[in-house]
C-alpha cells in the first residue's frame, strides 16, 4: 500500500516510518523537515494551507497523522499556534482525505485525554468529565478525535484512532523528560522532578508504538480507537532513579513545585489492541532505557 506519514520525520513518525518499510509499504512522509532515511518520498508540506495538504496527500491509500505540536511545555507556552496546528491541521489532514478518497485516516491521540476521566482505571470506553481534561494540548486532541468522528459519520471516511502511552527511545525530542534527565546525568546535574514524582506514565518503547501504529492497518480497526501502553505505570520518579542506576552516576534528585496542568496518570487499559490487533509491547522499562542511553551515548558524541 501507499501510506503518507504527517510528522514522518518526527520521534515517532519516523519509528513508524521504518516499520513501514519493513512491512513493504511504499512511504511518502509528509512533514517540513527532511526523513532521517533517504529511500522514502519526501513532500515538504505546511499542515495550515490546504492545498498543500491536498496535494500532499493525494495518491495515498491509508495517511497516519502525527504531526502536531507535541510538547507539552511548548504547547503552554505558545497555545494559539498549538491549537491552530493541532486542530486545524487536523481538519485539513481529514479534508484532504476526503477529496482525496483515502482509504483510512490513523490518527495519532495521546493517553493524556484520560485526565478527565473520573476513574483511575479507564479503556478505550471510559466517559471523559470535559472540564478535567487540564491542558491545551490534551484539549486539542480531545477536540481533534471529535473532528475524525464528524468526518466518519458525515463523510464515511475510514478511520482509526490510538491514543499513545509516551514514548521513549532512539531519536526521543530533545525537549522530553528521557533526554533531559540523561543529559543532565552525564554532567553530574541535577535530576529535576515537579511535585512528588509519583506522577506516573505508561511509558512505552517507541519500536513497539511503531508496531502498535502497523498493526491498526489492520481491517478490524477501522472506525475503532485503542490504547498503544506500556507494561505498567512509571513514575517520574522511577524514570529518575533508574537512569542514576543505569548510568552509575550518583547525581542528585531534586524536587520543584508540580508544574501547570501537569497529567497525573491514569492506569489504562490495551488489552482491546491485544485481542484485536495482535499487538502487545514486548520491551520492558529497563532494558528500553538500556537501549535508549546506549543510542544516545553513541549519537551524542
Amino acid at each position: 500500500m501507499r501510506i503518507g506519514v504527517t510528522g514522518g520525520s518526527g520521534f515517532i513518525g519516523s519509528h513508524i516510518v521504518d516499520k513501514l518499510l519493513e512491512n513493504g509499504h511504499e512511504v511518502r512522509v509528509i512533514d517540513i523537515v527532511k526523513p532521517h532515511r533517504t529511500n522514502v518520498e519526501i513532500t515538504k508540506t505546511n499542515l495550515l494551507d490546504y492545498n498543500s495538504v491536498l496535494h500532499a496527500t493525494e495518491g495515498m491509500d491509508y495517511v497516519f497523522h502525527l504531526a502536531a505540536v507535541s510538547n507539552v511545555n511548548e504547547a503552554y507556552k505558545n497555545p494559539v499556534y498549538c491549537v491552530k496546528l493541532n486542530t486545524v491541521g487536523t481538519v485539513n489532514v481529514l479534508e484532504a482525505a476526503r477529496h482525496n478518497d483515502i482509504g483510512r485516516i490513523i490518527f495519532a491521540s495521546t493517553d493524556w485525554v484520560y485526565g478527565g476521566a473520573r476513574l483511575d482505571t479507564v479503556d478505550e470506553e471510559s466517559p471523559f468529565f470535559m472540564p478535567g481534561a487540564g491542558h491545551i494540548y490534551t484539549s486539542t486532541k480531545i477536540a481533534s478525535e471529535f473532528y475524525v468522528h464528524d468526518y466518519s459519520t458525515l463523510y464515511g471516511l475510514g478511520s482509526t484512532i490510538l491514543r499513545y502511552g509516551i514514548p521513549y527511545g532512539p531519536r526521543s525530542r530533545e525537549g522530553t523528560v528521557m533526554p533531559i534527565f540523561v543529559k543532565k546525568a552525564l554532567n553530574n546535574e541535577p535530576l529535576i522532578v515537579y511535585g512528588d514524582g509519583s506522577q506516573f506514565r505508561n511509558f512505552i518503547y517507541v519500536e513497539d508504538l511503531a508496531e502498535g501504529n502497523v498493526a491498526a492497518l489492520k481491517p478490524i480497526a477501522e472506525n475503532k480507537t485503542y490504547n498503544l501502553e506500556g507494561t505498567r505505570p512509571i513514575s517520574v520518579k522511577e524514570v529518575a532513579e533508574t537512569i542514576r542506576n543505569i548510568l552509575q552516576i550518583d547525581v542528585e534528585i531534586k524536587y520543584e513545585p508540580a508544574r501547570p496542568g501537569d497529567y497525573g496518570g491514569k492506569t489504562i487499559s490495551s488489552r482491546k489492541a491485544h485481542d484485536e490487533l495482535g499487538w502487545e509491547p514486548k520491551v520492558d522499562f529497563e532494558e528500553g532505557m538500556r537501549r535508549y542511553v546506549e543510542w544516545y551515548r553513541r549519537t551524542s558524541g
